[in-house]
């Protein structure tokens, strides 16, 4: 019966999504493990994820203004930490924010920022990087651990393949990701293209973040535009 679990995990979400009128999002990642108050970087880190999901979401178009159509809702795995700042900076300004969620053998309860309609639990990690993409307009994210690196890299390898539309990338704290991440060293060996470093932007704070995604056109809200069809590779409304 796997199949079946596999279309139920699907089906609720897609159903609920269109129901609510969500045409698209942008993916927040980042470690459930920083607190608004944590040692170090942690606490700049929760601010700047805050900061980015009121931005975004303030003008991307998740608000809604009598139109009915939300664009660019902010979308997380529903955890706490950074996931939890980005959902709660949405609900700051009054702004529905998505939580994909996932049993884990630690049990990772889902935080309390997400809409509670757009709330999921899911079994399959499968199914949730599925959902995670197929409305994507962005993705975001900020420092984490195996986690972070896991969706990050899986949306970048759609978006080397072809998989996925002309999805933008930003990584938050430009040395915090330089000094992990040590692309040049894939190119001079031959394991990827100069093209595809070109994949992924930077910024240092939610305002440098937000201008990233406005250059590839993520401001531009237009409700009258038809929904995305189902299956189609991700991208600007």
């Amino acid at each position: 019966m796997r199949g079946a679990r596999f279309l139920l995990e699907y089906s609720k979400v897609e159903e609920t999504l269109r129901r609510e009128n969500i045409r698209s999002t942008v993916v927040v990642f980042g470690s459930a493990r920083v607190r608004e108050t944590g040692p170090g970087r942690h606490a700049d880190w929760y601010a700047m994820a805050r900061d980015f999901g009121r931005i975004a979401s303030q003008r991307g178009g998740a608000l809604d203004h009598g139109h009915g159509v939300r664009d660019n809702v902010i979308t997380t795995g529903g955890g706490p930490g950074l996931m939890e700042a980005a959902n709660r900076g949405a609900i700051d300004v009054g702004a529905p924010s998505i939580g994909f969620n996932i049993l884990l053998p630690h049990e990772q309860m889902p935080n309390p920022y997400t809409t509670p309609l757009l709330t999921f639990r899911f079994h399959y990690f499968a199914m949730r990087k599925m959902h995670f993409a197929i409305r994507a307009n962005a993705l975001v994210a900020f420092p984490g651990g195996f986690g972070t690196l896991d969706e990050v890299f899986e949306i970048l390898t759609l978006r080397q393949t072809g998989k996925m539309g002309p999805v933008p990338i930003v990584l938050v704290d430009r040395a915090f990701w330089t000094r992990l991440l040590d692309l040049p060293i894939l190119v001079d060996n031959g394991l990827i293209d100069q093209d595809d470093v070109a994949l992924i932007d930077y910024a240092d704070s939610a305002d440098e973040a937000w201008a990233v995604l406005a250059r590839h056109g993520l401001g531009k809200h237009d409700p009258a535009l038809p929904p995305q069809p189902l299956g189609a590779p991700a991208g600007r409304p």
